[in-house]
């Protein structure tokens, strides 16, 4: 579980809520922990308040109440999230908890029982009805209007379309769908409603997400087509901003995607949670357990669209992970060359099937065999990047620093999670979410430097 950046957390910066508060309005405050499906719930949430005459504060001492939108994945995020509700307790003292450790209220209760609510993850309604026990609402209605846009925690050129809610997978070392539910796809018009009022107001890339992207709409069971993502994205291409594709799930009909990458509609991104390639793992974690199947869809993916980046994430020292298993998984990044990894140690997760299973691996050998694992993939990306030297390409410029050196984004970075693209010359005149070319010159192991062209 990864905090939203300083920049993007509206308790310890303006981030994009830059409104100013008018005498008498009552303000709430928002601490967005976790993945981005909890950041868009936030925006959710201070959207529906904004709309209600609610003034939404940057800092503690300028909220009536705050709210904590909590991370309940890993025991780690779970500590992470008590010591952000005892903060917010300290700072301001009137505490409203939302999120996935919302699912555990005496679990939160114990811990901090002065909090004034506890409400589970994307309940709205639950969250707006203690927002208005605590801090009654008092709008203008000549002064607090609806914004043409939702209140947005992301950079203006860039946002999060969350496409459904919840996962049908059982897998062992995870308690999504007990938080979250079963998978619940949004509309089809709905979404695209959103994504086309996002690119009016000037959105660039639009970072397609939910727990299981690939089994968009196959909970419909009226659908007009087994591959309900397929359509999605092909009327996202058409708004004419980046479209990246998140928390694919390696389905055989994902190749049908590849097309609208390699003609431009959709980038030519996948981020796949892999998670291990040994099949004894895969299976103990009631994973697809065809790793070889996988790596010959990667290579199809790439005879298709031979620019592909491919991005997964994978859990070392699972139950059960033998010294052999976890070399599997080494050779298997050998073979598959994946551009963008990353990888964690194995965590007991309360409530998840994993926790009872036998053959523990100890803490001292997960570490080692993370670090093994980290240089393979250091060792892979770099080789990697290194053979873009010289290639002209668009990238998306994020920020640009007092020294004139712009921070941009090339096709195959995701923010916040991927590499970056540096302009150090000619570009201080350049804004966020514009979008240049440039001349690749340098290169590092998770970054690249360029020239304007």
């Amino acid at each position: 579980m990864s905090q939203n950046p300083p920049d993007l957390r509206p308790d310890l910066a303006r981030a994009r809520v830059t409104e100013s508060a008018r005498p008498g309005q009552p303000t709430i405050g928002m601490v967005s922990l976790g993945c981005p499906k909890a950041l868009v719930d936030s925006e959710r949430i201070l959207t529906r308040l904004r709309a209600e005459g609610y003034g939404i504060s940057s800092d503690y001492a300028g909220a009536d109440a705050v709210i904590v939108n909590t991370c309940g994945f890993l025991d780690s995020a779970k500590a992470e999230s008590l010591d952000a509700i005892g903060e917010a307790l300290t700072e301001n003292g009137r505490v409203i908890v939302t999120g996935c450790l919302g699912a555990e209220p005496d679990y939160i209760t114990g811990a901090h029982p002065k909090v004034l609510a506890v409400t589970g993850p994307h309940q709205y309604e639950q969250v707006l009805d203690a927002v208005h026990a605590a801090v009654p609402p008092d709008p203008d209605p000549f002064i607090d209007l609806l914004p043409a846009s939702g209140v947005s925690l992301t950079p203006r050129h860039y946002s999060y379309l969350k496409i459904s809610e919840g996962c049908n997978h059982a897998c062992k070392f995870c308690v999504i769908p007990d938080m979250r539910g079963k998978l619940a796809s949004r509309p089809h018009r709905a979404v695209l409603r959103e994504a086309e009022k996002l690119v009016e107001a000037g959105v660039q890339e639009l970072l397609v997400i939910s727990q299981d992207t690939s089994a968009y709409g196959t909970d419909w069971k009226d659908r007009a087509t087994k591959f309900p993502l397929l359509d999605l994205a092909r009327d996202l291409g058409e708004l004419g901003a980046w479209v990246r594709m998140h928390y694919v799930y390696p389905y055989p009909y994902v190749r049908e995607l590849i097309p609208l990458m390699a003609d431009g509609k959709v980038l030519p991104y996948l981020d796949i949670p892999f998670q291990h390639a040994h099949p004894d793992t895969l299976r103990r974690m009631a994973r697809p357990a065809a790793a070889s199947r996988t790596l010959d869809e990667i290579a199809a993916w790439r005879a298709i669209c031979p620019d592909i980046t491919l991005r997964s994430t994978f859990i070392v020292g699972y139950p059960g992970e033998t010294e052999a298993e976890f070399q599997t998984l080494l050779d298997w990044m050998d073979e598959a060359q994946l551009d963008r990894v990353g990888c964690f140690q194995y965590e007991n997760v309360a409530g998840a099937r994993a926790n009872v299973l036998p053959d523990h691996v100890p803490e001292e050998v997960k570490a080692e065999r993370w670090a093994r694992f980290m240089e393979k993939a250091q060792a892979i990306s770099e080789a990697k990047l290194a053979a873009k030297l010289g290639q002209v390409m668009d990238v998306i410029v994020d920020d640009v620093d007092e020294d004139g050196v712009a921070t941009c984004r090339t096709k195959a970075d995701a923010p916040e999670i991927d590499g970056n693209l540096f302009i150090d010359e000619g570009a201080a005149d350049l804004k966020p979410g514009q979008i240049v070319t440039v001349e690749v010159d340098e290169s590092g192991e998770y970054d690249l430097w360029g020239r304007l062209v």
